[in-house]
């Protein structure tokens, strides 16, 4: 069995990164063209964006923002230089954030991530995920069939008469949740039904412990995970080596911190931040609002590209504090402010039935008078008082938290 997709998995780091760059500048151009990138981007050289210094330089998009966005500029908030009626499908997630399908038979770039998990032409994938208004459906849809595979479109629920198509078709494959694959495997058992010919799966959009992975490989099905949003396609997919997940082709993703478009040292958590290469639907520096980290080193399987450590949390961070809403900008302003600073963390509690604030500051130095100039900070950029704790180099946890709500619940 061919181990890898194309050539484009082996080749050298460095020629990868050659090529994403060389490219960038025309999807730059292309973005340009659409009223809301060119806003943003106004006075940016194209042309000179060709390495990951030149591209930090330019805006966040973050895509909590979009559904606001595109209120004001139906449907794709400017952001879009083709015409709606360009695309092949138009989609709805929910926010509601729309989204049009990209180019070419394998738009998301699933059959990478597919292929990586064993699904092979010939096979017969039970597509689970959903294909009304979501893209879900679709991005899966798409890459099993640029591999050569037949896909049943399925979709979620209506068990019974998944049962019949399980029967009667015999797929070989699973795509979906891992919740409902548990559902499907239950309801097999309980009714008698085989499904032993599901051998290979690739589950997404929820979690899936190292319990439920147990469960699975206990039932002789072989699954792997998919990193995925509906506007970017697959991000990231799990290999055999089961070592984190790889990043996909033909994207550049950097992990940044929460709040900021600075990205994080290698091996910290930050927030996923993803440029992808479609001039007719750019998305430059989309932050998806969900945490990471790298990982050092390569992936035993033997591709190349980098891996992260899968999903991380959200990134979205804002806590209300005595009636006032608080955000991770606004702590990345304070730490504009003070060269000292390496990294803040405002960790909010409550005590004497009060919200409270305590600003926690790694520093690579303590002038005269710092706490009392960052106190000062803190309330002119949140309106509101709290404490400054002074911490040695190393002494914020690697979790990717700039704010950090330890209020107890209820």
């Amino acid at each position: 069995m061919t181990e890898h997709h194309d050539a484009l998995e082996t080749r050298a780091p460095e020629a990868r990164e050659a090529d994403l760059f060389a490219r960038l500048p025309a999807v730059l151009a292309a973005a340009v063209q659409a009223p809301a990138y060119a806003r943003r981007l106004a006075g940016i050289d194209p042309a000179a964006i060709t390495d990951r210094n030149a591209l930090s330089t330019l805006p966040v998009l973050r895509k909590a923002e979009l559904p606001a966005l595109q209120k004001e500029a139906w449907p794709f908030g400017g952001f879009v230089p083709t015409a709606p009626g360009g695309f092949g499908r138009l989609f709805t997630s929910p926010g509601p954030i729309f989204e049009p399908e990209g180019t070419g038979a394998d738009p998301w770039g699933a059959a990478r991530g597919l292929f990586a998990a064993g699904f092979r032409p010939g096979d017969i994938v039970l597509n689970t995920f959903g294909y009304h208004l979501t893209p879900g459906g679709f991005i899966m849809d798409s890459g099993a069939r640029a591999l050569g595979c037949a896909v049943i479109p399925a979709g979620p629920g209506n068990t019974e008469q998944q049962m019949e198509v399980i029967a009667a078709y015999r797929p070989t494959a699973y795509a979906g949740t891992p919740d409902f694959l548990k559902i499907l495997v239950e309801a097999a058992e309980s009714r008698g039904v085989d499904i032993s010919s599901i051998k290979r799966a690739v589950v997404s959009g929820a979690a899936f412990p190292p319990s439920l992975q147990a469960w699975v490989r206990e039932r002789g099905i072989d699954a792997y995970q998919l990193y995925a949003t509906a506007d970017v396609g697959i991000i990231a997919y799990e290999t055999q080596a089961r070592e984190g997940m790889v990043l996909n082709e033909n994207l550049i993703v950097e992990i940044v911190r929460p709040g900021t478009g600075n990205p994080v040292e290698a091996g910290e958590v930050g927030e996923i931040v993803v440029t992808n290469l479609d001039p007719h639907h750019p998305q430059i520096r989309l932050a998806v609002g969900d945490l990471t980290a790298l990982m050092p080193g390569a992936s035993a399987c033997g591709r190349t590209n980098a891996r992260i450590r899968g999903w991380m949390g959200r990134a979205d961070q804002t806590a209300k504090i005595k009636g006032m809403f608080v955000r991770p900008e606004q702590i990345a302003e304070i730490a504009r402010r003070h060269s000292e600073v390496h990294k803040l963390r405002l960790v909010v509690g409550r005590a004497n039935e009060a919200d409270t604030m305590t600003l926690k500051a790694e520093i690579y130095a303590q002038p005269a008078g710092l706490i009392d100039a960052m106190s000062s900070t803190l309330q002119q950029v949140t309106k509101l008082r709290g404490a400054v704790e002074i911490l040695p180099l190393g002494s914020l946890p690697n979790d990717g938290k700039v704010i950090a709500d330890e209020r107890p619940v209820g």
